[in-house]
């Protein structure tokens, strides 16, 4: 997996060094502390499909479950969004430490006629602990295979 800095939506990279967003609240909507501004990078998802890419960094204490909404919208401050992919309500015991979740971002995301990218989350229930990196990218990391033990490998 590739991961590229300009394509962080939340949370950021910087060397091998990850920093998650904080996203927490009682029964509310966090937007993304970045954007993606389709203005300057009109040639996104041009010809593949793309993914929105969560990775929880320190778990999520307290709340029910935390649905991740990528989202495009006109304003930068990503007001009045269009949700053009979700991974669908996340359940708490879900939310730990490592765990990865992503969702594709709509093939037509040019024709949806919105200037900037970002991701929302809805937390339901009091979520009073929890932070995530989240970027684009192009394939789903899927490194956490686990095999019985005891085979030789030849």
């Amino acid at each position: 997996m590739i991961a590229d800095a300009n394509l962080a939506l939340s949370g950021s990279i910087l060397g091998n060094a990850t920093t998650g967003q904080a996203v927490t609240g009682t029964n509310v909507t966090v937007l993304s502390t970045n954007t993606i501004d389709l203005l300057a990078n009109r040639d996104i998802a041009e010809g593949q499909g793309l993914f929105a890419r969560m990775q929880v960094l320190a778990a999520f204490v307290g709340a029910t479950s935390v649905e991740m909404q990528v989202i495009t919208s006109a304003a930068a401050a990503l007001t009045t969004p269009n949700v053009i992919g979700t991974t669908g309500a996340i359940p708490l015991a879900s939310l730990v430490a490592g765990s990865r979740f992503a969702a594709a971002l709509t093939p037509k995301l040019a024709s949806v006629g919105q200037r900037y990218l970002g991701v929302q989350y809805v937390i339901i229930g009091a979520g009073t602990a929890g932070t995530v990196y989240t970027d684009i990218g192009l394939e789903i990391q899927d490194g956490q295979k686990m095999y019985p033990s005891g085979y030789a490998v030849l």
